[in-house]
C-alpha cells in the first residue's frame, strides 16, 4: 500500500499576492525557490484568506470554518480549545504534526496571561493535535509583552536575552514609528527571527523517522510589519526604486520606498528557506511524495489607499499567495477559480486520508489540482467584524453591516477604485444572495 504522502507547509504571514515575480514580472524581486514551486504545481491567481487578520485566519485553517463559525472573531480571543483541528485528525491518522514559528491560535490580546508561549514554545501544543514544535513570539507579541512586564514570555526572547540582545531588539519596537516603521535591526543574521524559525523547522524535518508520514507547518513572522531587515538583507534594496503606493500622499517618500525596499528583502529572505526546505525534503528522498504548499494568513496593504497592514477588505488585504507542487498535481499551471484559505484544510485532510472536520467549511482543492474537473467554488467570502467579502473570481461585493455595499470589477479595476454596484444591478444581486446563502444574518456580535 503507498504510504500517504508527507505535507510541508510554508505560511508566511502578512504577505501580498501582487508581491511575487511568477505573477509580477516588473518587480525587481528575485524569488527563484517560490518561482520553482510554481514551475511545477499550481499556483492560485483568486485566493483569499479567511479573514484578513492572524488570529481569525489561522483559526479558519485550523479548524476549516469560515469566519463566522471559527470561534476567534479578533486578536483578542484565543482559539477554542474544544474545536476540532485538522492537526488532530492528521495525528490521528498517523502523522508527525510539526510545526515551528507564529502560530496565533493563543493570541488572546488584552490579558497578560495570553502573553505566554512557555520559555520552550510548548503551550497548548499537544491539545491543538502537534506531536512537536516551537510556538513562538510574533514580533510587537514578544518585544511588548517583554517591555511590560520585564521577561521573555516565549521561546524568542529568551533566546535574545540570553545572547544579550533582547533589550536592542524591544528598544526597535518602542520607536517603530521613527523611520515609519522601516529599518535595519542592530539583530545578527543568525538572530533575526525568521531565520531563528527556519533553523529549528529544518531541526524537525531532519529528525523526521522515514517510516511514518509527516505534516511540518512553518509559521514565518514575516514579511510582517515592522519592516525591519538585517545588514545584510537591506544591501541589495537600498538603491532599488519602487513605484510609490497607490493614492497615498504622505510626504515622507523616503520613507514610503523604505517600506516597499525592506518588505521586498523579507520575501526574498523566505525565499531562500523555502528553497532550503525543498532541498532537505529531496535530501530525504522524500520530494516525490511530499505536498509543498506556500501559502500566507492574508496580505498587507503598504501604503495603498493610505492604508497600512490588513483587517480591510481591500485585495491586498484579502488576497493571499496560493502554490501548490507535489505528486499527483498538474505542473506549472494557473488556475483562475476562487479559492479560500481553508480549503487547505479540508485539502490536508484529503492528502493524508483522515475524514472531514465537524461543520467544516473548506472544499478539498485535491481534485482541481489533479486535473479531475476545473471547477471548484462559485464564489469565495472572507470577513472581519463589521464588513464580509464575497468574490467570484473577477467580481467583489463588499457588504458592511449597517447596509452599505459595493461592487468593484477587479479584472478592469484591480486597485478597486470604483463602485459599480449601482450600474451593475444583476451583478450586485448575484453576489449578495450568494453571500446571503453563505451568511443568512449578522451575527450579533463579531
Amino acid at each position: 500500500m503507498t504510504r500517504a504522502p508527507n505535507l510541508l507547509f510554508l505560511f508566511p504571514d502578512q504577505h501580498r499576492p501582487d508581491w511575487l515575480k511568477c505573477s509580477t514580472p516588473d518587480l525587481p524581486l528575485r524569488t527563484p525557490h517560490i518561482d520553482a514551486l510554481a514551475s511545477r504545481g499550481v499556483r492560485f491567481t483568486q485566493a483569499i484568506c479567511s479573514s484578513p487578520l492572524c488570529a481569525p485566519s489561522r483559526a479558519c485553517v485550523a479548524s476549516g470554518r469560515n469566519y463566522d463559525r471559527c470561534g476567534v472573531p479578533g486578536n483578542a480571543v484565543n482559539y477554542p480549545l474544544d474545536q476540532p483541528t485538522y492537526y488532530q485528525s492528521l495525528r490521528t491518522a498517523g502523522y508527525r504534526v510539526a510545526g515551528v514559528g507564529k502560530f496565533d491560535l493563543h493570541k488572546g490580546l488584552g490579558d497578560p496571561e495570553n502573553l505566554w508561549w512557555e520559555l520552550d514554545g510548548s503551550r497548548d501544543l499537544d491539545a491543538w493535535g502537534f506531536t512537536e514544535g516551537i510556538d513562538n513570539e510574533g514580533k510587537f507579541d514578544g518585544s511588548g509583552s517583554y517591555r511590560r512586564l520585564g521577561e521573555p514570555r516565549g521561546p524568542y526572547l529568551a533566546m535574545l536575552k540570553e545572547r544579550g540582545l533582547a533589550d536592542a531588539y524591544t528598544q526597535e519596537h518602542a520607536n517603530v514609528k521613527k523611520n515609519m516603521g522601516a529599518y535595519t535591526t542592530v539583530l545578527p543574521d543568525d538572530a533575526y527571527c525568521d531565520n531563528w524559525v527556519a533553523e529549528n523547522g529544518m531541526r524537525f524535518l531532519r529528525e523526521f523517522p522515514q517510516d511514518q508520514p509527516w505534516h511540518l507547518v512553518i509559521n514565518f513572522t514575516g514579511p510582517h510589519n515592522p519592516m525591519d531587515v538585517t545588514a545584510s538583507m537591506r544591501e541589495r534594496w537600498q538603491d532599488v526604486d519602487f513605484p510609490g503606493p497607490h493614492r497615498n500622499d504622505d510626504p515622507d517618500r523616503a520613507g514610503l520606498l523604505r517600506n516597499r525596499q525592506n518588505y521586498a528583502a523579507m520575501i526574498e529572505n523566505i525565499d531562500d528557506h523555502v528553497g532550503r526546505f525543498v532541498a532537505a525534503v529531496e535530501a530525504r528522498g522524500e520530494l516525490d511524495n511530499t505536498i509543498v504548499v506556500y501559502a500566507s494568513d492574508h496580505g498587507e496593504m503598504l501604503g495603498d489607499h493610505g492604508r497600512w497592514g490588513k483587517s480591510t477588505w481591500h485585495q491586498a488585504s484579502t488576497g493571499v499567495p496560493l502554490i501548490v507542487a507535489g505528486p499527483t498535481v498538474a505542473g506549472s499551471s494557473l488556475c483562475h477559480e476562487p479559492v479560500v484559505l481553508h480549503d487547505l484544510t479540508a485539502s490536508f485532510l484529503d492528502w493524508g486520508g483522515a475524514g472531514p472536520l465537524p461543520q467544516m467549511d473548506g472544499q478539498s482543492l485535491r481534485p482541481l489540482l489533479a486535473g479531475q474537473t476545473q471547477s471548484h467554488r462559485a464564489f469565495a467570502v472572507s470577513g472581519l467584524q463589521d464588513f464580509r467579502v464575497v468574490y467570484d473570481g473577477r467580481y467583489k461585493l463588499v457588504s458592511f453591516r449597517d447596509g452599505a455595499e459595493f461592487v468593484f470589477d477587479r479584472e478592469i479595476d484591480p486597485w478597486e477604485d470604483v463602485d459599480i454596484s449601482k450600474n451593475e444591478p444583476a451583478t450586485t444581486a448575484r453576489l449578495r444572495a450568494a453571500l446571503h446563502s453563505e451568511l443568512p444574518a449578522w451575527p450579533e456580535s463579531a
